[in-house]
């Protein structure tokens, strides 16, 4: 293009690119961008220790044999709890008293114990078959402790009930005992107050916070538990044979 006074201008129309240096188009363009990425994720891929596809079979093995020794954890773990508790009572037992002599109970008494929770306690047959079925659920101290309140109950003598009471109150009261019963804070709290000075009546009020419980919570299953029914079907027996 020229100008007015006949010189020339540079064309506005940029020089072509030499061939070599064309930008690449199409697939080749788009094989150029691949390459980067690929090769950024090859070394990931064959990092050692990093699972890679070829892996993922060995990984779900892994994840199995991870949930099958977990399993196998805690079976040994509950196998050791139960160890621990058998051995825990064992040493608990170790000093407890023998059951209160008695007759065998008749069939007519052994019935009537379904009647009512006091008529199970009130004999000594009943009493000592009902400890037996605490004996099985770990809680033979709360007929213990019941059975000691009665006693202290008897004591005339200030000394022997001082005596006893504090007996009692290490075998049955205290944190420290491994016979503890179960009392609410109220109560624990009444008896630690008197055991300054205290009475044949001084437990009466945690004997019948054990008494409620053994009556509500023990007594029925007592009563449903095979103990029970296989010693009815006996007496039954021998009732039919005589």
């Amino acid at each position: 293009m020229r100008t007015a006074d006949g010189g020339e201008l540079a064309s506005a129309t940029p020089p072509a690119r030499p061939a070599d240096r064309e930008t690449p188009m199409g697939s080749e363009w788009m094989e150029m961008r691949k390459r980067p990425v690929c090769a950024a994720q090859e070394p990931a891929a064959c990092a050692p220790g990093q699972p890679g596809v070829e892996n993922q079979g060995s990984n779900a093995c892994c994840f199995c044999w991870c949930c099958c020794c977990s399993c196998s954890c805690l079976t040994v773990r509950n196998q050791e709890e139960q160890r621990l508790r058998r051995t825990s009572y064992e040493v608990r037992t170790e000093d407890l008293p023998n059951c209160e002599e008695s007759p065998g109970p008749t069939l007519e008494e052994a019935s009537a114990w379904a009647q009512s929770f006091d008529k199970l306690m009130l004999t000594p047959a009943g009493r000592n078959a009902f400890r037996e079925f605490l004996r099985t659920e770990f809680s033979e101290e709360n007929m213990l402790f019941w059975m000691a309140c009665e006693e202290l109950k008897k004591e005339v003598n200030k000394a022997m009930i001082e005596e006893k009471a504090r007996v009692i109150y290490e075998d049955y009261i205290s944190i420290l005992s491994p016979k503890e019963v179960s009392l609410d804070s109220r109560v624990r709290e009444a008896i630690n107050r008197s055991m300054a000075e205290p009475s044949q009546n001084i437990f009466d009020d945690a004997q019948l916070q054990i008494y409620t419980l053994m009556h509500r919570d023990s007594y029925p299953r007592f009563m449903n538990s095979a103990l029970y029914k296989d010693l009815l079907r006996s007496l039954s027996e021998k009732a039919v044979e005589a």
